[in-house]
């Protein structure tokens, strides 16, 4: 397994290395955006996930990562950073991230996150992905390819990044429940995840904009007010 780590604190960098190398992980190590952008082009199928900064010289990590994105919808990215503040967080999974942790940070949590976002990938790849729901998924004017990470509403066709995919897949998967916030967060990102109820509110708005005729008016993807969200293929049905 290979990690592209972005980090210009050249300690810290070093000390990742070490600590993954000891894993098992091969680490391919670069300090700023374009050099990140150069080695996952170079090597994009070989990279089974990416850990990034988000205070980066010249280029951002925020942009860094969504030039990844513009690559590659699949690739797992960690961002590892000292911001704390739910506005980062927001704007880093906006850009496409799949996880994010606070520096500092606690080793055996950072080691089982980026494991649990291999292993995820690996089995989506080999087409096993832990449950009996079917790659494609159709309903009004909504297709959805889980392969290929994309919906396709009409003649538009959208790109989703790892988490909203699988977002919109556990909601297909429990259609018509009331999921709460605390549902949703547990089961789709996990109990330790760095995420607010406010991060999952983002990631449906997101979803709305790509799967709903009128998103302020959402017919499959519904609020229950003081709870979280139901999920509707067809509106009309009795039960809608």
């Amino acid at each position: 397994m290979r990690i592209l780590i972005v980090e210009d604190e050249v300690p810290l960098a070093k000390g990742l290395k070490f600590n993954f190398e000891q894993e098992g992980y091969q680490v391919l190590l670069v300090g700023d955006g374009p050099s990140a952008l150069d080695a996952f082009q170079a090597d994009a199928a070989g990279i089974d996930l990416i850990m990034l900064d988000l205070m980066l010289p010249g280029m951002s990590g925020y942009e860094t990562c969504r030039e990844i994105r513009k690559l590659d919808a699949d690739v797992p990215i960690l961002v590892l950073s000292a911001r704390t503040l739910s506005e980062d967080k927001e704007k880093a999974f906006d850009c496409g991230s799949d996880q994010y942790i606070t520096k500092p940070f606690a080793l055996p949590e950072l080691l089982s996150r980026v494991r649990n976002l291999i292993e995820r990938r690996g089995r989506k790849r080999s087409g096993g992905n832990g449950d009996e729901s079917p790659e494609l998924s159709c309903f009004g004017e909504v297709a959805i390819d889980f392969r290929k990470f994309e919906v396709r509403v009409g003649e538009q066709t959208h790109t989703l990044t790892t988490m909203e995919q699988q977002l919109l897949r556990y909601f297909i998967q429990h259609e018509d429940e009331v999921l709460s916030r605390a549902q949703i967060m547990a089961d789709v990102w996990g109990e330790s995840a760095d995420i607010t109820t406010r991060s999952i509110d983002n990631f449906v708005m997101r979803l709305r904009r790509f799967i709903e005729r009128d998103p302020a008016a959402p017919q499959h993807i519904v609020s229950v007010r003081g709870t979280g969200y139901r999920f509707r293929e067809n509106p009309e049905s009795p039960n809608g």
